[in-house]
C-alpha cells in the first residue's frame, strides 16, 4: 500500500511536470514569436542614437573636433578587424559562437561571483551574453515614449532587475532566431556606446586613433575591448594609463583562450596603443563651439544627420595662440592669478584661423567663450571708430589738436571733464601723434566735432552690435564689446576701409557626401571708409606700433598697426593689431570684472599679441600694409600766416574746443 502511494505521488508529480513544462515551452514559444514578429531588420537596428553627429575639419580638411553622437554605421562582423572581433569575444562572451543567446551557466557563475563579493545576486557581475546585452542596448524592443527624455528612457533600458532578466531570455531567443551570429554582433558592434561621444567600434576608433576599426591592431583593438566595461572610466581620452592596463588585461584573455600566440601577446603588450595626435592634443574647442553657434541649428546642435563642416580654422595658428598666452600667463603672472585673456586670429578677408575662449582646455565644449560670449569695456581700443569718422569728414591725420583740459556740458549733470592716463597735457600736436599717444582729451574734442552720432554709426556700421553709449565717453571706449567683432573691425580697417564679417565655416555637407548642403556667405562688405581715409587710418594705427603705446608689438621687417585698450580701474586690457596677412586681437581681464594689478593693453596684450604674430608669420615673407601717407604737418610758425577762413574756422574749434568758438 505505501508503495502504490509513493507510486502513485510520484505519477502526479510526473504528470503536473512533463505538462508544465509542456506549457511553459508552449508560453515561451508564443513569447519567442511575439517579440520575433516586432524585431525589424537587422540594418534598422544598428542606430541607436537619437540625433546626429558634427565633424568639423580644418582648412585643410582633417578632422579637429567632434560634437554630439558619433556613429559610422558601415561596421559589419565580417568586415571589422579580426583582432577586434576576437578581442570583444573573448572579453564579453567566449562561447558567442555556441551558445542559443543564454548562458545558464555564466549566470550561475555571474550571481556566485556577486554573492562571494557582497553583493546582491544581480549587482555587479551579469553573466550575459553578447545576445543578451544586444537586447538590453535595444531596451527590449521598447521605444522612447512620449514625454520622455533620452536620458530617462537609456536610464529605463539600463536598470537591472530579476524580471527584466526573465524577460531578457525570450528577446534574446527571439533574436537567435531571426538573425545569424554575426548579425547579432553586427548589431553589438555598432550600438555600444564606447566613450567620447562615440557609438560603436568604427567611430570610437576613428576618435581615439585616426583608424578605421577594420584595420586597429592587437593593442587598439584591446583598448577598444576594454572600454565595453565602463566606457567613459576606460576612455584613453579621460586616462590613457587606465586604458593601457584595462587592455593588457583584454590581451591575457586573447592569449588565454587562442586568439594570440605568446610572441603576439607580447608585441602587444611591449607596445600599447596610443591616442592618435587629434585625440592627444585636442584643439579647437572654443573655435569649434563657436561655429555651432554660427552655423544652421537644424544642421548643427539639433540636426539628426551626421553633418561634416569644413571651416577655416588653422591648427598652427591655434597652437601658436594657445603656447604664446601660456608661456606669458606662466612667465609673468603669479600661479595662483585668476585673471582671463581671449584671443582672435583671422585673415584679413574676417576668415577666423584660431581663437582661444580661456585659460581652460575646451576638448569637449560648452565652455563660456570669453573670444565670443563676453562682453566688456573697450577702452582706448575704441578709439579708431573716431579717427576713422574723422578721417571720413574729410580732417587730416597731421593737422594740429590741442591737447589740453576739456570741459563738456551735459543737461541735468555735472560738466563731463576727461583725463589723460598720465593726468599730463602735451599741448599741440598732431591727430597722428594723439591717436599714437592714446589722448583722451583730443579723442573727445574730435568726438565732439565729428559728432558722437557720427562716431556711433562708424563702429556699428564696422560691427560692433552691442549698444554703444550715447555721453561724450563714447570715444573712450565706455561702451562694451566682444572681441570677436572688436577683432573684424580692425580687418575692417585693413580690408580697405569695407565692413568685414568675422566667419569661420566654409561649407557643410552630409557625412559621406561630395554634395554641397549649404555655404557660407563670404561676399565682399559695404565700403565704409574711402579707400584714402582707409589708407589714412591704417597709418595712424602703424605709428601707435612704431612711435606710441603699442611698441611692445612691434615684428622686425614687418609692417605692424594696431591700438592698445586699458578701461577704467584697469579692469579690461586689450591690444588688436594686424600685419598685411593677419589680424589678432586679445583681451585680459578677470571673469569678476575686478581690476587687474598691474597690467594695461601696452603690457601683457600688446606681448601676447607680438608672441602669437611672430609664430604666425615664421617663414613668411613681409609685405607691406595698404597704407597712405598724409603730407607733412605745417609747421607751427605757419599757423601765424594768412589762411583761408574755413581752415582758421576749424583750427579754432580743434584748439579750443566746440564750446569755445
Amino acid at each position: 500500500m505505501i508503495r502504490g502511494i509513493w507510486r502513485g505521488f510520484w505519477r502526479i508529480v510526473w504528470w503536473l511536470t512533463w505538462r508544465g513544462a509542456l506549457l511553459g515551452a508552449l508560453g515561451m514559444a508564443v513569447w519567442v514569436g511575439w517579440y520575433a514578429a516586432k524585431l525589424p531588420a537587422m540594418e534598422d537596428l544598428l542606430d541607436a542614437r537619437s540625433g546626429g553627429s558634427v565633424q568639423l575639419m580644418d582648412r585643410d580638411g582633417n578632422i579637429f573636433a567632434w560634437r554630439g553622437e558619433q556613429f559610422d554605421g558601415s561596421l559589419r562582423a565580417g568586415t571589422v578587424s579580426p583582432h577586434l572581433r576576437n578581442a570583444v569575444i573573448a572579453t564579453e562572451d567566449k562561447r558567442f559562437y555556441s551558445h542559443l543567446g543564454v548562458s545558464p551557466r555564466g549566470i550561475a557563475s555571474a550571481i556566485r561571483i556577486n554573492l562571494s563579493e557582497g553583493r546582491g545576486a544581480l549587482e555587479g557581475h551579469g553573466g550575459s551574453t553578447i545576445t543578451q546585452q544586444v537586447a538590453k542596448l535595444l531596451c527590449l524592443g521598447v521605444e522612447i515614449s512620449q514625454g520622455q527624455s533620452q536620458a530617462e528612457y537609456e536610464a529605463e533600458c539600463r536598470r537591472s532587475s530579476m524580471w527584466r532578466k526573465i524577460q531578457e531570455v525570450p528577446f534574446s531567443l527571439a533574436m537567435e532566431f531571426m538573425y545569424d551570429k554575426n548579425d547579432i554582433l553586427s548589431i553589438y558592434l555598432n550600438r555600444a556606446y564606447l566613450g567620447a561621444g562615440a557609438y560603436g567600434f568604427e567611430a570610437a576608433a576613428q576618435r581615439y586613433f585616426g583608424v578605421s576599426a577594420r584595420d586597429v591592431n592587437p593593442s587598439q583593438a584591446a583598448m577598444l575591448a576594454g572600454l565595453l566595461t565602463a566606457p567613459t572610466r576606460f576612455a584613453p581620452t579621460t586616462n590613457l594609463e587606465r586604458a593601457q592596463e584595462r587592455a593588457a588585461i583584454v590581451i591575457g584573455l586573447m592569449r588565454e583562450q587562442g586568439y594570440l600566440t605568446e610572441i603576439e601577446a607580447s608585441i602587444a603588450l611591449a607596445n600599447p596603443a596610443t591616442l592618435s595626435p587629434a585625440a592627444r592634443e585636442p584643439v579647437g574647442g572654443y573655435f569649434a563651439d563657436w561655429v555651432m553657434s554660427e552655423a544652421p541649428e537644424y544642421l548643427t546642435t539639433e540636426t539628426s544627420e551626421d553633418v561634416q563642416i569644413l571651416t577655416t580654422f588653422d591648427p598652427e595658428i591655434q597652437a601658436a595662440a594657445e603656447t604664446a598666452m601660456a608661456e606669458i600667463f606662466d612667465a609673468r603672472l603669479s600661479e595662483d592669478s585668476v585673471a582671463q585673456a581671449a584671443i582672435v586670429v583671422m585673415s584679413a578677408d574676417g576668415a577666423v584661423r584660431a581663437m582661444v575662449g580661456g585659460r581652460e582646455p575646451n576638448d569637449q565644449g560648452g565652455l563660456f567663450n570669453r573670444a565670443t560670449q563676453a562682453t566688456r569695456q573697450t577702452g582706448s581700443s575704441f578709439k579708431p571708430f573716431v579717427y576713422a569718422a574723422a578721417l571720413e569728414a574729410g580732417f587730416s591725420p597731421n593737422i594740429y589738436v590741442e591737447d589740453q583740459p576739456i570741459s563738456i556740458d551735459l543737461p541735468g549733470q555735472p560738466p563731463y571733464r576727461p583725463e589723460n592716463y598720465s593726468r599730463e597735457y602735451a599741448g599741440l600736436m598732431t591727430m597722428t601723434e594723439a591717436m599714437s599717444r592714446s589722448i583722451n582729451t583730443i579723442a573727445v574734442r574730435i568726438s565732439e566735432e565729428v559728432g558722437r552720432e557720427r562716431v556711433r554709426a562708424m563702429a556699428m556700421d564696422f560691427g560692433i552690435t552691442t549698444p554703444l553709449a550715447e555721453g561724450p565717453a563714447v570715444a573712450l571706449g565706455a561702451s562694451d564689446a566682444r572681441l570677436i567683432e572688436m577683432t573684424g573691425a580692425y580687418a575692417g580697417f585693413l580690408n580697405g576701409g569695407r565692413y568685414t564679417r568675422p566667419y569661420g565655416w566654409l561649407d557643410l555637407r552630409l557625412a559621406g557626401s561630395s554634395t554641397v548642403l549649404m555655404s557660407a556667405e563670404r561676399e565682399q562688405g559695404r565700403r565704409i571708409l574711402s579707400e584714402q581715409a582707409a589708407g589714412y587710418l591704417v597709418y595712424m594705427l602703424g605709428q601707435v606700433v612704431e612711435l606710441g603705446s603699442g611698441r611692445r608689438a612691434n615684428i622686425p621687417g614687418w609692417q605692424v598697426g594696431g591700438k592698445t585698450g586699458t578701461t577704467q580701474g584697469g579692469r579690461d586690457a586689450w591690444f588688436i593689431g594686424f600685419t598685411a596677412d593677419y589680424v589678432t586681437g586679445v583681451w585680459m581681464g578677470n571673469d569678476d570684472n575686478t581690476p587687474l594689478v598691474g597690467v594695461t593693453g601696452s603690457s601683457l596684450p600688446a606681448e601676447i599679441w607680438h608672441d602669437v604674430m611672430v609664430r604666425v608669420h615664421e617663414n613668411r615673407t613681409p609685405r607691406p600694409l595698404p597704407m597712405i601717407v598724409p603730407p607733412p604737418a605745417r609747421p607751427l610758425s605757419e599757423l601765424d600766416q594768412p589762411i583761408e577762413p574755413e581752415t582758421q574756422n576749424l583750427l579754432d574749434i580743434l584748439l579750443n574746443g566746440p564750446n569755445n568758438r
